[in-house]
């Protein structure tokens, strides 16, 4: 493990890289980022509105297109689309729970998964996460770092062929010391 004052890295057995730090996802050094999403991919307060607006009305375009096609994401799912403006070869659109629905960790566990899944798929080698529900769902942040924690080696130890050799968790710098705390131990 590689320790900074603002960032941390974890280097899994596979050799693929877990870095976490203090850092804006729109500027994250990446093939892809994940957006925050709702069910219905509008994309109307927190850090899903920022990278819509970041991104331009290209991205609310396609997304208007998915939902027409399959109706709103479930939960735990994610869907792609390309970046609009922003200079990431796509973004990923990830469901996580509302806090008080029951079994947070496990449902962004799941999303956290479903999301590499596609990265994967598309052949991208590196994801930047921001902390998934921990903004407008309300899920606490340690909550959150847990089901990172896990989630990542597990989706590595499974899927020994990804293309995922990356992934970044671009944090705040409020929730930065719980997160490190968790990941840590």
């Amino acid at each position: 493990m590689i320790n900074k004052d603002n960032e941390f890295e974890i280097i899994h057995s596979s050799g693929r890289i877990f870095k976490a730090g203090i850092r804006d996802i729109i500027g994250a050094p990446v093939d892809a980022i994940v957006n925050p999403a709702n069910s219905g991919l509008s994309h109307g307060g927190g850090l899903a509105a920022v990278i819509s607006d970041e991104a331009g009305p290209e991205l609310d375009n396609q997304c208007e297109k998915i939902i027409k096609k399959i109706g709103k994401v479930p939960e735990t799912k994610a869907v792609p689309t390309k970046a609009g403006r922003l200079p990431f070869k796509g973004i990923i659109h990830a469901v996580g729970p509302r806090m008080g629905n029951g079994n947070e960790k496990d449902k962004i566990q799941k999303t956290v998964i479903n999301s590499l899944l596609i990265a994967d798929k598309l052949g991208w080698q590196s994801l930047a996460f921001p902390a998934i529900c921990t903004g407008i769902f309300g899920v606490p942040g340690n909550i959150c770092a847990e089901a990172f924690k896990e989630s990542v080696p597990i989706f590595w130890k499974e899927k020994k062929d990804t293309s995922v050799n990356l992934v970044w968790l671009c944090l705040t710098i409020d929730n930065y010391p719980i997160f490190k705390k968790i990941i840590n131990r």
